[in-house]
């Protein structure tokens, strides 16, 4: 993909070195401090470390260096984000919508959100709570290593991914499964997560035609998303972590229709051909 020298977003929220621990404030220098501040200003000490309890967990530097080829995937995740605005933007408002963008957090090991605390190990999400996309760069690494799927295409594939999962927020898809789910037995929750996430894969597809049209790929680009797309896929990971495939279990959908949704989405750079909710034939 030919990125170097193209926009950055302004949409990124840099975490790394930061962990997800609380800040423990009672007793010591902090516990004195609010109480000497109750007592000032006539405050029942108690509602104030009540309050304080009740705060989401802070981040607390930690002394990670950063490396220069992870600076420049700060850099490549960066305009992969600012290209996706410029997509998302484009086909929202061809469909009489407007596009709100989403944050890309970038962090360490584990990471505060509005869905909880996570670790690098779930690898890249998206968190519909806050908007915002959130990745360790050390997945592309894995991806790379473990997954045998190397190239700048793949790892923007991964951002376009999760970018889908926010176009789908934005279109109220998310919250109407969510609401399914809720209702549903475990079978039926992974069938509809299967679904939520084919339609991802095809969104990505849908920004992949869209870079396409602008000149940006280059040969062996849709060869390494595709790539990266089979390799994710739950029987291909089953398959093998434990060398069996149980497809009740799967919630992100086979390797063969992980590939099929996305070169829809590719295929066709049409929003609307990508209803994987209403298709027997997934």
């Amino acid at each position: 993909m030919r990125w170097r020298g193209e926009r950055e977003s302004s949409n990124i929220e840099d975490r790394r070195g930061m962990s997800a621990g609380r800040v423990a404030v009672g007793g010591g220098l902090g516990g004195l401090l609010l109480l000497i501040l109750a007592l000032v200003f006539g405050i029942d000490p108690q509602a104030l470390f009540d309050q304080t309890q009740n705060e989401p967990p802070a981040q607390v530097q930690t002394s990670r260096p950063q490396n220069a080829e992870e600076e420049e995937l700060k850099q490549f995740v960066s305009v992969v984000l600012a290209k996706s605005e410029d997509v998302w933007h484009d086909v929202f408002r061809r469909n009489g919508r407007e596009y709100r963008e989403p944050t890309l957090v970038l962090f360490t090991d584990q990471v505060q959100s509005a869905c909880g605390i996570r670790g690098a190990a779930v690898g890249p999400f998206y968190c519909p709570g806050d908007e915002k996309v959130y990745i360790d760069l050390s997945f592309y690494e894995q991806l790379r290593r473990q997954f045998n799927s190397p190239g700048d295409f793949a790892q923007a594939y991964v951002v376009a991914h999760e970018v889908g999962h926010h176009v789908q927020k934005l279109l109220g898809i998310s919250d109407r499964v969510e609401a399914m789910e809720s209702r549903a037995s475990e079978v039926e929750a992974n069938q509809l997560s299967v679904r939520l996430e084919l339609q991802a894969d095809f969104f990505a597809g849908v920004f992949a035609r869209y870079v396409q049209n602008q000149g940006l790929l280059e040969a062996g680009d849709i060869e390494e998303a595709l790539r990266a797309a089979s390799a994710v896929g739950d029987d291909q990971i089953q398959r093998r972590t434990t060398g069996y495939v149980v497809p009740d279990s799967f919630t992100h959908g086979t390797s063969a229709q992980r590939l099929r949704w996305f070169k829809k989405g590719f295929d066709t750079g049409d929003m609307r051909q990508g209803d994987t909710f209403n298709t027997p034939n997934l």
